[in-house]
């Protein structure tokens, strides 16, 4: 019993904080999640750079950004397709803040020293999305690589 309204508030929480939260920032973290969880792998240092990157980019406290990957880890299993998150950036971002974005989505993937043929494929996927040219998606990779 005791368990079951643990639940129904930390349900209430999450409710709560899921109308507190944008649309775009939702489909950043829930873009990121989906390199982190495209290869099976669900390595810390891949979740440290999603986490460092919400911070940076969505102006978000860690408390914020600890609840906000926990919400699009949701949405991502419940999503059929990248287009209800591409969207969303396609109507939010401009051109530099998706170039910020696909950069981070590649330094997920370099995050645990292993780039995964299905982390580079949804990366691919979600530039051609995000109407990028090949050569900004390229440019991205190999700025990510640097920072290593």
């Amino acid at each position: 019993m005791i368990d079951k309204i643990k639940n129904f508030f930390s349900k209430k929480e999450l409710e709560e904080f899921k109308n507190s939260v944008s649309t775009e920032q939702l489909a950043t973290a829930a873009l990121l999640i989906e390199v982190m969880v495209i290869d099976g792998a669900l390595d810390d240092e891949e979740l440290q750079s999603i986490t460092d990157t919400l911070i940076r980019m969505l102006d978000l406290k860690l408390e914020q950004v600890e609840e906000l990957i926990n919400l699009s880890r949701q949405e991502v299993a419940e999503a059929t397709s990248l287009y209800q998150f591409t969207k969303e950036i396609n109507e939010h971002f401009d051109q530099t803040r998706k170039l910020s974005l696909m950069t981070a989505m590649w330094q997920v993937a370099y995050a645990d020293g292993h780039l995964d043929k299905h982390e580079e494929s949804i990366i691919r996927r979600v530039a051609d999305l995000l109407h990028m040219r090949h050569s900004e998606y390229i440019q991205c990779k190999i700025k990510a690589k640097e920072d290593i």
